[in-house]
């Protein structure tokens, strides 16, 4: 099977230079990351957070995210390891499994991130940075296609991609083309991070409602994409194993929605608001655990001038938090 026009596959995964071999696939992560904290820098300073605080989180949360992976790989495909003592430890030999880097990434950032901030801000934090993830998972896709993987099934039309016959399943040796499931993720990853951008900037989403749909919108995709794909993988009741991964992520994510957005036992928290320049311009008002200061009160300044000032109590900017008020004589009216 050839179809008239085909994606033709990179001839290599990588380049050399000097005695060093520079994989394709690490490159594409390191431009992963780089997206997603430029991104969640941006959406987080907008809403008055430091935007340090998320160069902090990815230094821990990326190489958590590799270990999560490398993990979730090893345990789903032992198969697939090398046979090596070194085997279960070889990223470039068998890849990651994208819900474990994600667990470990998350599980990492978050533990991070609580030390800094309060609950409130910590679930509007998650919101902020889905976007930014969504865009490092589909830029992480690239990677993919130089390695030949992440393929369907075998396909005539004209955006089918050309695999060579190094890289073909048993069984398939004889087609030529293929379905290029790892574009369609990557075409779905950004046109999901763009949705849930206009989203939060044109609903009240209860916080972390943006992040829960990012999980539910993910896992989604990813149902139709394990119906579709031939690589190996481990199988259960005639199904792909991480399309019941997928299954039950897609429907957490769902009523975790719901749960938020109607505040289940007071899940959820009203969404961060847009920070004034004016406001920003004196420094975060979020992320170092103070807490915020009105919008209209940090614009006036409450008698600190017009350079927003009195949005940061007590964080350097010369501002101080107000005396609290006296107590009254009689013990009876302290609480308790």
């Amino acid at each position: 099977m050839i179809a008239p026009a085909a994606i033709p596959s990179p001839a290599s995964n990588g380049f050399s230079i000097g005695p060093f071999f520079f994989h394709a696939y690490g490159i594409a992560y390191v431009f992963a990351v780089a997206a997603a904290i430029y991104i969640s820098r941006r959406r987080w300073g907008r809403v008055g957070g430091d935007p340090e605080l998320c160069y902090e989180i990815a230094m821990w949360a990326f190489p958590a995210g590799l270990i999560g992976g490398r993990i979730y790989f090893d345990i789903t495909t032992p198969s697939q390891i090398p046979d090596h003592w070194w085997g279960i430890f070889a990223i470039w030999q068998g890849g990651l499994g994208i819900w474990g880097g994600i667990a470990g990434g998350v599980a990492v950032g978050l533990w991070v991130a609580h030390r800094r901030l309060g609950r409130a801000d910590l679930l509007r934090l998650m919101d902020a940075v889905a976007p930014g993830l969504l865009v490092a998972q589909a830029i992480g896709r690239i990677g993919n296609y130089f390695n030949q993987e992440l393929f369907g099934a075998p396909s005539s039309l004209p955006w089918a991609l050309k695999i060579s016959i190094d890289h073909r399943p048993p069984g398939y040796l004889h087609v030529t083309t293929f379905e290029p499931t790892f574009l369609y993720e990557l075409i779905w990853n950004l046109a999901l991070a763009t949705f849930l951008v206009w989203l939060g900037a044109r609903r009240k989403i209860r916080a972390p409602g943006l992040f829960a749909l990012y999980v539910a919108g993910y896992s989604g995709f990813r149902i139709f994409e394990e119906t579709q794909r031939i690589d190996y993988s481990n199988h259960f009741l005639g199904l792909r194993v991480n399309f019941f991964v997928a299954c039950v992520l897609c429907l957490l994510g769902l009523l975790w929605f719901v749960a938020l957005q109607r505040g289940f036992r007071g899940w959820g928290v009203e969404p961060a608001e847009v920070v004034p320049e004016s406001a920003r311009a004196a420094g975060p008002t979020r992320g170092l655990g103070f807490p915020r200061v009105p919008a209209a009160a940090a614009v006036s300044g409450g008698g600190s001038g017009r350079s927003g000032s009195g949005s940061r109590a007590g964080a350097g900017s010369g501002a101080r938090r107000p005396p609290p008020p006296p107590r009254k004589g009689s013990r009876g009216s302290r609480r308790h």
